[in-house]
């Protein structure tokens, strides 16, 4: 398991990038616009990391600009932490076989979600290409919020 980023959903683009990246000093790394989803991804290392974040070797903090306004509140503008796994059904089916509720399955063969004890809401992403679609987790609905 490898640890990528933390996603944090931000307001204001600008005030974002003015607060992490002129002032904390952090770099932007990666940006990514969507316009179907209509949503801005922006991927920030600290200096140190750079080349290593770069390359996908160093964590990065994810900020997440929604492009329609949405006000959050009681913390829900943390997003998620994200791990790369190297094999998503059998993380997923271990992780089920504690007792732990699979919000998101992995139906694509890449991407699920999954929640702490406490709600703070795990990315898990499928290491290199997507597996095959496979069963149970093809099928699988969603649970809950992720």
């Amino acid at each position: 398991m490898k640890y990528l980023h933390t996603m944090v959903r931000v307001n204001d683009l600008d005030a974002a990038l003015a607060f992490y990246c002129e002032k904390l000093g952090l770099v932007e790394v990666e940006r990514y616009d969507n316009e179907g989803g209509r949503f801005t991804l922006v991927f920030l290392a600290a200096p140190g990391d750079l080349e290593s974040a770069r390359s996908g070797k160093s964590p990065t903090v994810e900020l997440t600009y929604n492009w329609d306004t949405e006000q959050y509140e009681g913390g829900r503008n943390f997003g998620h932490l994200a791990y790369r796994v190297e094999n998503i059904y059998d993380t997923c089916q271990r992780l089920m076989d504690g007792g732990v509720t699979i919000n998101r399955p992995p139906r694509d063969g890449y991407m699920a979600f999954v929640r702490s004890p406490d709600g703070i809401s795990i990315e898990l992403l499928q290491e290199g290409e997507p597996l095959a679609a496979q069963e149970p987790w093809a099928s699988m609905e969603n649970t809950g919020s992720w």
